[in-house]
């Protein structure tokens, strides 16, 4: 009896059911096959959802197929199917360019998880372009080892019973789930507390390693002094030992926070919050984007004081 109410259940959502053992399966579509959206894929695959991927560059999701998801050729492709579509686009602009294909061919009972960081702003233009989809507002804390490892964040705010048909996707690409609310907005107004926060570590952590070495003390000894104490941050640590290292492999490429910053200096002004740090971290990744770093991982902001 409790299997059959499972398969009602199931196929209510439209979820296609695995014949012979009863297991319903999600099937995913993701649009934008970045570190991200790779990762946040291969995730949901592992984790035995049905997966199609598609990418503006196809050459980019083909290595996908390797792991048992679909490669799609189009928006249409990709969508028309699904029970839940993630877009993780660049930002505001790169959804918008594909929202009307997508939201043509999205059923009716679909899900739409929009988790690029495109700000309260952006989200708002996104729903308004989306019509009557039913929309998530659906940022994701973590950088590429976590999209890989299934161990991401997501910030989500909507429809509560939309959230609710999707904890499938969202428990495979998270660790925990964080509901910021049932507005639109409130997810990616959360994102942008949290990427200010990092953004802030970062070039901290950097201040203070330029600043020992500038005053010939070995910049090593910053990180140890802090480690294991009160202010110890495992990001510092993270990006402080990459700072040492001078290693720049991009887990999140420096001008991708970049955008975020100038999202965050927007929505505080829009707020009436100063802004004065935010202008700060501002000029700081852009001098470190200039010196040719705008494709290097955040921990390169620390050449902004070589």
């Amino acid at each position: 009896m409790d299997g059959q109410l499972g398969a009602e259940a199931a196929q209510e959502h439209g979820y296609k059911l695995l014949v012979g053992i009863g297991v319903a399966t999600m099937r995913v579509a993701v649009l934008g096959t970045g570190t991200m959206g790779a990762g946040m894929a291969r995730s949901a695959r592992r984790e035995g959802l049905d997966v199609t991927v598609w990418n503006r560059t196809a050459e980019r999701a083909r290595p996908l197929a390797a792991d048992g998801i679909t490669v799609a050729g189009s928006v249409t492709e990709a969508v028309s199917a699904a029970d839940a579509v993630i877009t993780m686009l660049y930002d505001t602009d790169a959804v918008l360019a594909v929202t009307a294909e997508l939201v043509a061919a999205l059923d009716g009972g679909a899900v739409w998880l929009q988790a690029a960081t495109v700000g309260p702003g952006g989200i708002g233009r996104i729903a308004a372009a989306a019509g009557d989809a039913t929309l998530l507002d659906a940022p994701v804390l973590g950088t590429k080892q976590p999209a890989e490892q299934g161990t991401l964040v997501p910030l989500v705010s909507g429809d509560p019973a939309a959230i609710d048909r999707v904890r499938p996707l969202l428990e495979a690409i998270g660790a925990r789930t964080v509901v910021a609310g049932e507005r639109l907005g409130d997810g990616s107004a959360l994102k942008l507390a949290c990427n200010a926060w990092l953004a802030t570590i970062t070039a901290a952590t950097a201040q203070s390693v330029a600043l020992a070495r500038g005053l010939g003390v070995d910049p090593s000894l910053f990180l140890q002094a802090i480690d294991g104490g009160p202010v110890n941050s495992p990001y510092a640590q993270l990006k402080g030992g990459a700072m040492l290292a001078r290693d720049w492999t991009p887990s999140f490429a420096l001008d991708g926070l970049r955008k975020d910053i100038a999202l965050v200096a927007g929505a505080a002004a829009d707020a009436g919050v100063d802004t004065t740090l935010a202008d700060a971290l501002a000029r700081v990744f852009a001098q470190a984007s200039e010196r040719g770093h705008g494709a290097d991982d955040i921990a390169a902001v620390v050449t902004a004081w070589d």
